[in-house]
């Protein structure tokens, strides 16, 4: 193919063929370097020095024994050797160059050095010259001729052939005859470049002067110095008989199947004879000269020259084979003729083709680049001709893939991406197939292991935690463990715990609590108390050991959970909230039902610890007052009489709900006096007549509602902005999703009550719907205060412990306002 026509086919290749093709031209020149070539002569004594093959090759000579350069070669046995502090080849083992490449005209010893960081092949052929070592032989050291004594001058006779296992100039180049009167010698070349010598006679022979002629056939080479071999040559004259049989061709040509049986017909040989009876009956038999192998493979049959299959053929042993055959008559003196036969063994597809791994990487980092080499790859089959291409494939489904090289030579390399946590090591099935008829095929299994790199980060078992702390829980205590998984292995799924810092009320979440670096326990630094604290988040870090470190983070949400750890207190009347004696007055005309006074008291817990009741534990007369239990309004049972003492002491006991029960007590002293019904009358009539006092307790009632409103819609606002930011950071709200939908709908009832009887004045305000949970406020003002102000407290939940309550207290000496909630779950 001319430079244009080769210039034509690549501009009908498409673009993209092209450039993939010289993509894996230039990745195989990076791993496959080009082939040295060396000439030393055989017999070279060990150790002596082939060549240098750093300097030639181009390698540093003291990077040689960290890259682990190496020899490997397809003789099985080695010849030679490196010597990596030189970085040169040296002979290592008797070569023999007869005994490698028998009469081969060219004997090259292949190598191929393979070294590592970075994967490289050389390929280094070692040409092995002939030397004049060996001396020509015959294999019959005595040759007997026997020839009649009326054969004519000009008469030919063959004789042996030397053999000498040197090649070239070194093999037989000439033959001589010792001298004499009736002989001369010839030398006749076959086209394959064998020489037969031939005796010839000059001069006719006579049996009565001599019967018996003893002749020296010398073979000499073309060696320096020359070496020569002899074979005794006699020559018996015999009486008539004179003709010669005579075969059809001087050299017959015949094929036959590595595969034929014992017993097989290959060709047939045929000679003819002048002579008559029993001088023109021929047999046919190998020649003297003739090898064993070919003695073990073939045989003759005497009477009809049918060339048969002795043995078991093979084409890669022997594909050629070369004999003489002789036609002997039964005359006497018995004459002979000769001829040569070639047989051509022909190949059939026999031999599996052989995979041989040259260099293997193992293991192999996970995160290693497309295209990197992992394994170099030979490939070898005996046959000839198409039964010896081979052709190399890979698993499609694999990561990896074969680019081809020279001479069935192969690299391994990545065609994708490793996972070391979906596959730790591949199993890659190479499949290797000739060309035959029928294909033969084989498979080697290469196992590439894969090197962890740190490309997982630790992953918590859940995104974030939940855990509820009793209040006053001792310090020291384990909390709740979290824990992560990497999926990384070795020191790269090591897993440390930390708390990274933050802020709980203006303190470092470190003084809390802390957590165990190896396992993930967290311990409480020292208790808590729910009125302080009810609910903080802790960020939890895990974080591998691996080079980089990766980490990850879960958020830790801690509720405190309230116990009844609060007594009652006491803050109205003022009096007994500072631990002094409460006195009250009373007229002695109040009928059954007046309101002497009103105890009112609170519990710094929460939910049924918070719920708060009163009770009479002691009176002077206990017949003539009661205690509301839930109000703790003290009222007459029964009409004053005269007969009742005018100083009366009550002793009321102020207990909660929670589990132990808390209490508190009030003592208060009732005084009644005469007359005293006018006053409060008048303080009825200013409560109905419009007046300045009734004026600001008015404007107190409506700012107190007002802030009731505004203070609720605050709530309800700040806890749906705290719900949704939790939702986006945890996937959790601290509220339920039904109480969140009922912030959000504006369609809520509101109702205002406003109670003005009696001494006492309080407004309740109601909220709710049907579907909803509903709250009651209740503000209750003491009738002691002239200039009244309100105390407005959060009210107390029995919901779940999930709603965060806020409670701000503030309270004045002569008036309090108390707020109280009752939640009642409507059935749906």
């Amino acid at each position: 193919m001319g430079f244009m026509e080769r210039g034509i086919m690549w501009n009908k290749l498409p673009v993209w063929q092209v450039f993939l093709w010289w993509h894996h031209f230039f990745l195989l020149w990076s791993t496959i370097d080009g082939q040295t070539r060396y000439s030393i002569p055989e017999e070279l004594k060990q150790g002596s020095v082939v060549g240098n093959l750093a300097k030639d090759l181009g390698l540093v000579v003291s990077e040689l024994y960290r890259r682990k350069l190496r020899i490997t070669s397809d003789a099985g046995k080695q010849y030679f050797n490196i010597d990596l502090g030189k970085g040169e080849l040296v002979v290592t083992d008797r070569i023999d160059r007869e005994e490698l490449c028998g009469q081969r005209p060219s004997c090259l010893l292949p190598l191929e050095l393979v070294i590592d960081n970075p994967l490289q092949l050389h390929r280094v052929e070692i040409e092995i010259q002939d030397t004049n070592d060996n001396s020509p032989s015959f294999l019959n050291k005595e040759k007997v001729v026997k020839i009649a004594e009326l054969v004519n001058p000009g008469a030919r006779f063959p004789l042996e052939s030397a053999q000498d296992p040197d090649v070239g100039t070194n093999s037989v180049r000439s033959y001589l005859i010792s001298k004499n009167d009736n002989f001369k010698l010839t030398v006749k070349t076959h086209k394959d470049g064998r020489k037969i010598p031939e005796l010839v006679l000059e001069k006719s022979l006579d049996r009565e002067k001599l019967p018996l002629h003893n002749l020296i056939l010398t073979a000499v080479d073309g060696g320096d110095p020359v070496r020569s071999g002899t074979s005794d040559i006699k020559v018996i004259v015999l009486d008539i008989n004179d003709n010669a049989p005579q075969f059809e061709r001087q050299v017959y040509e015949a094929n036959v199947s590595e595969k034929a049986t014992p017993g097989t017909e290959i060709l047939h040989v045929k000679a003819t004879d002048a002579d008559e009876g029993l001088n023109g009956e021929i047999e046919y038999y190998f020649a003297e000269q003739t090898t064993d192998l070919t003695l073990t493979l073939f045989n003759i049959e005497p009477a009809t020259g049918t060339v048969f299959v002795k043995g078991i053929l093979d084409h890669e042993t022997s594909p050629l084979h070369r004999f003489d055959i002789t036609a002997k008559d039964k005359g006497n003196p018995e004459m002979d003729g000769h001829c040569s036969v070639e047989i051509k063994v022909v190949d059939i597809n026999d031999n599996v083709p052989e995979i041989f791994v040259t260099s293997l990487t193992t293991p192999v980092p996970e995160d290693s680049a497309i295209g990197t080499v992992i394994a170099l790859i030979s490939a070898k089959d005996p046959d000839s001709g198409d039964n010896g291409k081979i052709k190399l494939s890979v698993s499609s489904k694999s990561p990896f893939k074969l680019n081809p090289s020279v001479s069935n030579h192969y690299s391994l390399v990545t065609n994708g991406p490793l996972d070391r946590e979906k596959n730790d090591q591949y199993s890659v099935r190479i499949h290797a197939t000739d060309s035959g008829r029928p294909p033969l095929s084989s498979e080697k299994v290469i196992l590439v292991e894969l090197l962890d790199v740190n490309d997982n980060p630790p992953v918590f078992s859940q995104p974030s935690y939940v855990i509820y702390v009793k209040e006053n829980y001792p310090p020291g205590n384990i909390l709740c463990s979290v824990s992560a998984a990497d999926a990384d292995s070795g020191e790269n799924a090591k897993i440390s715990y930390s708390i990274l810092d933050s802020k709980v009320q203006d303190v470092s979440v470190s003084s809390y609590v802390y957590i165990n670096s190896d396992n993930g326990s967290i311990y409480s630094m020292h208790s808590f108390d729910y009125e302080k604290l009810k609910v903080f988040q802790i960020q939890v870090q895990a974080k591998d050991q691996g080079s980089p470190s990766l980490s990850s983070n879960a958020t830790v949400h801690v509720f405190i959970l309230d116990q009844n750890d609060n007594a009652p207190a006491v803050i109205y009347p003022s009096s007994a909230a500072l631990g002094s004696l409460s006195h009250q007055r009373m007229p002695r005309s109040a009928k059954a039902g007046h309101l002497v006074t009103k105890v009112t008291a609170v519990d710094a817990d929460s939910g049924h610890n918070a719920w708060i009741s009163y009770k009479l534990a002691e009176a002077t007369d206990a017949s003539l007052f009661t205690v509301n239990l839930y109000t703790g309004e003290v009222r007459t049972k029964r009409a004053v009489s005269e007969q009742d003492d005018s100083s009366q002491r009550l002793l009321i006991e102020v207990k909660d709900d929670g589990e132990p029960v808390q209490s508190a007590t009030v003592t208060v002293s009732i005084l009644m006096e005469d007359g005293l019904h006018e006053p409060i009358l008048d303080l009825r009539q200013k409560a109905t007549e419009p007046s300045k006092k009734n004026g600001r307790i008015t404007l107190y009632l409506i700012l107190s509602l007002a802030s009731v409103s505004v203070l609720s819609v605050l709530t309800f606002l700040i806890l749906a902005v705290k719900c949704i930011r939790s939702s986006r950071s945890s996937g959790s709200c601290c509220m339920r999703r039904s109480d969140c939908d009922d912030y959000k709908n504006p369609n809520r009832n509101l109702q205002i009550q406003l109670n003005t009887d009696g001494p006492i004045k309080y407004v309740e305000v109601l909220g709710g719907d049907m579907l909803s949970q509903s709250q009651s406020f209740r503000s209750c003002m003491s009738p002691m205060s002239e200039y009244s102000d309100f105390t407005l407290i959060k009210p107390s939940s029995t919901t779940d412990f999930k709603e965060v309550i806020s409670v701000l207290d503030a309270s004045l000496p002569d008036s309090t306002w108390t707020f109280e909630s009752q939640q009642v779950s409507t059935k749906q």
